[in-house]
């Protein structure tokens, strides 16, 4: 990936058009908004577009950036040279934030999977493994995602750097949902990143401590391109104090949406790059923090690193159109907003498609000639009540059977692997196994 051409300076450019009265006024009313071609384009792209006429493209480029500026909202984060960050609620930000704040409206409508207590666990325990798989791939991890989610669910051991990355990540998202109500201090950032980071770096010192000035943090690409040179360790103590202000709310004086704080707040611990190492999976974890404590509890079952991970360049020219163009965010929260989009779209579809198969394995399960009519339906309950207790009363009374028959029916299901069973003095409990739908396939 190659680094984006940066903009033409636009005091200079400024400073010819305005000796030119007339080209000046015709180049303002040429550009009635801040879009071009109806999107938030940065000069890297503006100039494979034809320019409107009469213009060249640095009189558009100018133009727009006019309009953009008169419309910039500014963040507490200030870059090394202590220029403010910006941003602007063009379209369409302001339609992706209604759908997120309305919640059960829109793209973003509940699935019945997500809000019954008996199987939403299953769904917040598969997006945790997801997200952490992906967001460790991001940062390196070799680990394929089948090794990983085995590791994960058997609670196996990791065996190298790349399976104790993911799971840490698992580790550090489940604790998050902990988190949420504490205001943010460096010693929460420093408790995440010592999770993330747990016996994974070079020197373990690093872990939950801010990087020294003899650590080399700065990001290039892979023909050594500079990307971003981060702040001098020395300023990290105040620059985290600011950010925590931020994430608090107790800056700036005027609203700004909770999304888009969060998203800032990603975006802001990646600039900085506080540490060692882990960077980018603190970020992300920072932006989930935010986001939960916000009262946006989907996204405790939203990815947002396997939508990133499907091209991660685009999630690093997100950084780098803001980097290059006056510290504007509006291009990372267009980017980010999508990435939102796309993962909620991707929590529909996974739930759709488990379903479909819940419904294939219970059509399945009727032709299971070895399971009888009783058993059947107490499996087809288990399928959508994975934590449901049953006893043999309750089956007896379920079916109006004797009590020995109700005996017989559970105790064969618990032979068979779909269930497990506990005596506790002198009666049965008995609940499905972890995977019962599998375990139904192979019957089947």
């Amino acid at each position: 990936m190659r680094k984006p051409k940066r903009p033409p300076d636009f005091e200079k450019v400024g400073e010819r058009i305005r000796q030119d009265a007339e080209r000046f006024l015709r180049s303002y009313e040429a550009v009635p908004g801040p879009l071009a071609h109806g999107r938030y384009l940065h000069w890297d792209k503006l100039v494979h577009y034809p320019p409107p006429e009469g213009l060249s493209h640095e009189e558009w480029w100018f133009a727009l950036a006019i309009q953009r500026r008169i419309l910039f909202k500014e963040v507490p984060l200030r870059d090394k040279e202590g220029a403010p960050f910006n941003y602007l609620e063009v379209d369409p930000i302001p339609e992706r934030l209604h759908e997120i704040a309305m919640g059960a409206g829109g793209l973003i409508e509940m699935p019945e999977q997500i809000t019954n207590p008996d199987t939403r666990d299953r769904y917040y325990v598969s997006s945790l493994i997801e997200e952490a798989i992906t967001s460790s791939q991001l940062e390196g991890a070799a680990t394929t995602r089948q090794v990983a989610r085995d590791m994960l669910r058997s609670r196996r051991k990791p065996t190298d750097r790349g399976e104790r990355m993911i799971l840490n990540n698992f580790l550090t998202m489940q604790r998050i949902g902990g988190l949420k109500n504490e205001p943010l201090t460096r010693e929460l950032v420093f408790e995440m990143h010592r999770l993330i980071t747990d016996q994974t770096l070079r020197e373990p010192t690093s872990a939950g401590a801010f990087r020294r000035a003899h650590h080399r943090v700065a990001v290039v690409n892979e023909n050594g391109q500079l990307f971003h040179d981060p702040p001098p360790a020395e300023e990290l103590a105040e620059r985290m104090a600011a950010m925590c202000d931020f994430a608090n709310g107790k800056t700036p004086e005027g609203f700004i949406h909770p999304v888009v704080r969060s998203i800032i707040l990603h975006f802001w611990l990646a600039y900085d790059h506080p540490f060692a190492d882990g960077n980018g999976r603190t970020a992300r974890a920072l932006f989930y923090w935010s986001m939960l404590r916000h009262g946006f509890w989907l996204f405790a079952y939203v990815s947002i690193s396997q939508v990133i991970l499907r091209a991660p360049s685009k999630y690093a020219r997100a950084f780098l159109y803001t980097e290059t163009d006056q510290n504007d965010l509006t291009y990372f929260v267009l980017y980010h907003l999508e990435v939102i989009r796309q993962a909620i779209k991707a929590l529909h579809a996974y739930i759709k498609r488990k379903t479909g198969q819940l419904q294939v394995v219970e059509r399945q399960l009727k032709g299971v000639g070895i399971l009888n009519h009783r058993q059947r339906a107490l499996i087809g309950h288990a399928l959508r009540h994975p934590h449901h207790r049953y006893t043999i009363e309750y089956h007896r009374t379920s079916h109006d059977i004797v009590h020995q028959t109700a005996r017989a029916d559970l105790l064969a299901l618990r032979r068979r692997g779909l269930l497990e069973g506990e005596k506790v003095g002198k009666t049965w409990y008995f609940t499905p196994v972890d995977n019962l739908e599998s375990k139904l396939a192979k019957l089947s």
